[in-house]
């Protein structure tokens, strides 16, 4: 079989929703954090929309809850399993975790910097970049071999995560920064090369999700105005 062979057709790599950590800018990594009420409905409008313009067959996310939740969403309307692979998790940040990065700049200057720049900080436990693309990058690669060249093979995990194995997945090193971050509950969107060239993966999106599905994503859906006094005559006919 060739190595294209051996691939799925497409590949979308989605990102959880929000959590209270996301509201807060707190660097999450392994930590355990739930949805918050804004990711859960972010949850259910991106699966919605993933489940309307694609056709998974294979869905498998990380272990951590924020990410598993996101992935339930979409198992709940395509009426099919969830597997979890805890190689999907976020790259572990050691020390930092839970901290904003105004805590973490005021304690570690020199690491934060080196972190901001794209480099791999020292001395506070955290994975670097090439090991986070390698685990993740393992992970997804064994997945999509499994769904075969027909099939779309839907793998929720995050932010930091996704980065790494989009550029390993195009052959960049793993300090590459070709892409943006990306937002909660959305994705990339990846096809397979059909030949025998590498990288043997095509980007055809980032940062896709439902944005049109409120005003501001990040806030959870629109309320709806209160009609007060003055509504009728504002904009008179």
């Amino acid at each position: 079989m060739s190595a294209a062979g051996a691939r799925a057709g497409r590949l979308l790599l989605w990102r959880h929703g929000r959590t209270a950590y996301n509201a807060t800018a707190r660097l999450q990594g392994q930590v355990d954090i739930p949805l918050d009420d804004a990711g859960r409905w972010q949850a259910r409008t991106a699966a919605a929309r993933i489940a309307a313009r694609y056709t998974p067959t294979l869905v498998v996310s990380s272990d951590l809850s924020r990410a598993a939740e996101t992935a339930d969403a979409l198992g709940r309307v395509l009426d099919m399993p969830v597997e979890r692979d805890p190689r999907l998790r976020e790259r572990g940040f050691g020390v930092w975790e839970g901290l904003t990065g105004h805590e973490i700049e005021e304690r570690w200057p020199a690491e934060f910097a080196e972190w901001r720049a794209g480099g791999d900080p020292a001395g506070v436990g955290a994975e670097s970049r090439a090991e986070v693309a390698a685990r993740v990058g393992a992970a997804v690669r064994e997945h999509a071999a499994r769904a075969g060249r027909d099939g779309t093979v839907v793998v929720v995990s995050h932010g930091a995560a996704i980065g790494s194995v989009v550029a390993d997945l195009l052959g960049q090193a793993p300090h590459w920064r070709g892409v943006v971050g990306m937002m909660n509950a959305h994705w990339a969107e990846l096809a397979a090369d059909r030949s025998d060239a590498e990288p043997g993966w095509r980007l055809h999106g980032y940062n896709l999700g439902p944005t049109d599905a409120s005003s501001d994503w990040n806030a959870g859906p629109d309320v709806p105005a209160e009609e007060d006094a003055d509504s009728e005559t504002r904009d008179p006919d």
